[in-house]
Parts: structure tokens; sequence; C-alpha cells
């Protein structure tokens, strides 16, 4: 196929636009663009060299002259909404705000792309707003006393709670979409099913917890804010105290 390497090489070490010819109509911007437009609206899997060549209006092979594969092009696609994270130019000083505020960042930019969660990889660790995004958190972490190994530990599992966070908010709201009652109305009938349950006598450890714990947090963003909070704390060298 026209453009593909026979060999494993970065994207981003890739020219422009490999061969010769006149100057292009468009750029890998205006590929990747349309790209990213076309999974907004129909999903990751809507994404093909085809679909993206009739949003530019050009044929599809001459695509494989600026991206040579699909993986290519997820990659690129992924760097681009990574550009989405506005960054101050220096860190507050206080790392729990600063990181706080990026997972913030990441989730509201994984709601507007809901296919992003399906292709981020760590193998797009490399591509540039990735590296601009690395460097801002390592720069955040300065303040934070623990080793290299672990400030990087933390920002991973910062990511990675985000992105299980967001998928499982998106699954459970793709879901009620499917449902012919209304979520409140089944939280309503599963509620009742695991009272009945708990008061069965089978389940003694359950039912001290839900006698003695407040109620849980059912907002969102409330949980989020705890979840991420709390993976936080763990770092501190004090603990969080």
């Amino acid at each position: 196929m026209a453009g593909r390497a026979a060999e494993p090489e970065v994207i981003w070490a890739r020219p422009e636009r490999a061969g010769r010819g006149p100057k292009p109509a468009y750029s890998r911007r205006d590929i990747v663009d349309a790209a990213v437009r076309i999974a907004d609206a129909d999903g990751i899997d809507a994404v093909s060299m085809r679909r993206v060549a009739a949003e530019l209006g050009c044929g599809t092979m001459s695509l494989y002259n600026y991206v040579p594969r699909k993986e290519d092009l997820y990659e690129l696609m992924v760097d681009a909404v990574s550009g989405e994270y506005e960054l101050p130019e220096e860190p507050s000083g206080d790392w729990r705000a600063d990181m706080t505020a990026i997972a913030h960042q990441t989730r509201a930019i994984m709601y507007r792309h809901p296919w992003l969660a399906r292709v981020m990889t760590t193998a797009y660790g490399f591509s540039p707003n990735a590296l601009r995004f690395l460097e801002w958190c390592l720069g955040c972490l300065v303040p934070l006393d623990q080793p290299a190994g672990l400030k990087m530990q933390l920002i991973a599992m910062v990511n990675g709670t985000v992105m299980a966070t967001v998928a499982n908010e998106q699954a459970i709201a793709e879901r009620a979409r499917g449902l012919p009652w209304s979520e409140e109305e089944e939280q309503a009938v599963r509620g009742a099913y695991l009272m009945g349950q708990v008061a069965s006598g089978r389940y003694p450890h359950l039912a001290a917890l839900l006698a003695e714990a407040p109620a849980a947090p059912v907002d969102a963003d409330e949980v989020f804010g705890m979840t991420i909070a709390r993976l936080l704390e763990s770092f501190a060298p004090d603990g969080g105290r």
C-alpha cells in the first residue's frame, strides 16, 4: 500500500507528505481534523481512510502519502485533542490542586470526544502534546517529595483513573438510553431488591455497613472529585495529613 513503511517508525519523525508532486491542497492536520469530526459525530468505528477522503473530497489512496496506517491516524487524532489542555505558563506550587485540575480537564476532554478512551494507549506517549502534558505534570510535582518513579506512577494512575471513570460513566449512560423506563425507576427497583437481600440475614457485614455508613454520594462529579483527592493523598509523604 502506498506510503506504508516496511519497518517500525514514529509518525512524528515522518515528513508531512512523502513523495514528489505539486503542493498539496490540504495538510496532515486537515486529515486529522476531518477524522476527529467523524469520530465525534459517529464514533471511532466510523473512521476510515475512505470516509476521511470523502470528507476532504480527495482520493483514498492519496491519504497514505500523509498517514501510512490507520493506527498512525489514531495517534494523530489523540494528539490533536490532547492539544485542548489549557496549561498555565507555570504550575501554581500546589501539586494537589494542579493535578486535580489536570484530572478534571482530562475528564472533560474525554466527554467531548467519547471515542478517546477506546484508542488511547501508552504507545502514544511520545507525541508533541503528550510530551507537553507530561512535562507540565512533572513540573507540577516538583514540590512533591517523592522519587521520580513514583511521580510517573502518580501521573499514570491519575490518567488511568480518569479513563476508567469516564468509560464506566459512558457505559452506564449508553445502557440507560436503551431502557424503556427511567433510570430513577430502575434504581428504585434495584434498591428495594438489595434491601430485601440484606434483610435476609445472609449478608451481616453488608447490613452493618449500610446501617452505620453515611449515604454515599450519587453525584458523578462529587464521586470523581473524591476519587482523585484520595488518590493524590495516597502519594503524599504524610499520607495526606
